[in-house]
């Protein structure tokens, strides 16, 4: 055999591989919505969501998880649990993604801000339901992996940035919605003040306990907050 026969034979390999690679996640990402649906439904009394938005829903069967997540994990991308990242981060669980999605109550020509981008999953997730997304991350090789990955999957309305993502993205301001992805002892104000009038903020807040949150926005300049659930996650890193 010649080389060159050889490295069709590898090609095609490959290409095989990669084709039932990609059946079998897709099978495992619809696995894994159905069993986010169950998830809501048995916690609508706590949360105040019965089942998910169609549009969400249908995020969450589309965005490629497998790709946002280290190569060694790609295995367990569709288990409904969080995943380390790196740098002692960790990708949101798959049910908390879909209800903190759901809880913005996203338009399509709606403006939102991300405080911690992590891998990209949640901007991807969130890039498919509003019309930009901004997001932050204060990790300077998590943001650059996130961006490299969101634009080699043609997320092109998602806008990244290295930073504090206490301190907002005020060049963009107002934002319609903002979720943030990593836990503060308190609501930063500034976030607050970069929240459109009507908009909503969807944040876990605390330390040894953490409540996730729903905060909107008042025409008087008020905000309204409301208890979701509690949740665990990274702390909010300044």
């Amino acid at each position: 055999m010649t080389f060159s026969q050889i490295l069709l034979v590898v090609l095609f390999v490959t290409r095989a591989v990669s084709e039932v690679e990609a059946q079998n996640f897709t099978a495992e990402r619809q696995q894994m919505v159905k069993e986010i649906d169950a998830m809501v439904a048995a916690t609508e009394r706590a949360t105040g969501v019965a089942k998910l938005d169609e549009r969400v829903r249908e995020a969450m069967s589309v965005v490629p998880r497998h790709e946002f997540v280290p190569a060694p994990a790609r295995s367990s991308a569709y288990r409904n649990r969080p995943l380390p990242i790196g740098k002692g981060q960790t990708i949101s669980q798959p049910f908390i993604v879909a209800l903190m999605t759901e809880l913005l109550q996203l338009e399509k020509t709606g403006k939102v801000l991300e405080v911690g981008t992590g891998s990209g999953y949640q901007a991807a997730i969130l890039s498919l339901l509003a019309r930009d997304v901004y997001t932050i991350e204060i990790v300077p090789s998590l943001a650059k992996a996130a961006q490299a990955t969101l634009g080699r999957l043609g997320y092109g309305n998602v806008h990244t940035s290295v930073g504090d993502g206490y301190l907002g993205w005020p060049e963009q301001a107002p934002f319609d919605a903002i979720i943030v992805t990593a836990a503060p002892d308190h609501i930063p104000p500034e976030l607050v003040k970069q929240l459109r009038t009507g908009g909503k903020m969807v944040i876990p807040v605390g330390t040894s306990r953490q409540e996730l949150m729903v905060l909107t926005k008042n025409a008087n300049g008020t905000t309204s907050m409301r208890t979701v659930a509690p949740v665990t996650f990274v702390p909010l890193t300044r």
